[in-house]
């Protein structure tokens, strides 16, 4: 099954690279330090990229980096991608799903109840319609916020892949 990127909301990618997990952690560690247009942390194997905070805006997004080692072969490391917004924002937007979700199932419950006993459900029946209008109103803002994001998206990417070049680092297919 082939799933077009333009619904994914928080992109992935992985490819290897032929240098150990240590080397190009520390490459992130010492490439952050010398610029100021991103903020670079490293916690374990894993490497987080934001955007400062006088260029962040609500929907600007992160990418975070897991640099794994290839168990079979030291020096070949795996790159594991992901591209999302602020954890905080997605945290947001996680409650609200599961509040719409919530209120849709409870409405949908007490309106087949009702209608089961014979009283009237037009308001459970209306709020558990509306709760799908709101659930397409959340996946839609979702969407909007990844297009507000996007050049900044492209700039994390740069980033990566400039640090990665900097000291001959390529892809392996």
């Amino acid at each position: 099954m082939n799933l077009d990127n333009d619904i994914i909301l928080r992109p992935r990618f992985k490819f290897n690279v032929n240098h150990d997990n240590e080397h190009l952690l520390s490459l992130f560690e010492t490439e952050g330090k010398k610029q100021s247009d991103f903020i670079v942390t490293r916690v374990d194997d894993h490497v987080f990229i934001k955007i400062p905070k006088d260029k962040q805006h609500f929907w600007s997004p992160q990418l975070h980096l897991e640099i794994n080692e290839d168990y079979d072969d030291k020096d070949i490391s795996t790159i594991y991608g992901l591209f999302g917004p602020n954890p905080t924002v997605w945290t947001m937007f996680m409650f609200l799903h599961f509040v719409v979700a919530c209120i849709f199932v409870g409405f949908a419950i007490w309106a087949y109840v009702n209608w089961s006993l014979d009283n009237d459900y037009a308001v459970q029946l209306f709020v558990t319609l509306m709760m799908i209008v709101v659930w397409f109103a959340l996946y839609f803002s979702g969407r909007l916020g990844k297009k507000a994001g996007m050049e900044q998206m492209h700039q994390l990417h740069h980033f990566m892949r400039d640090t990665l070049r900097s000291k001959d680092i390529h892809a392996m297919s």
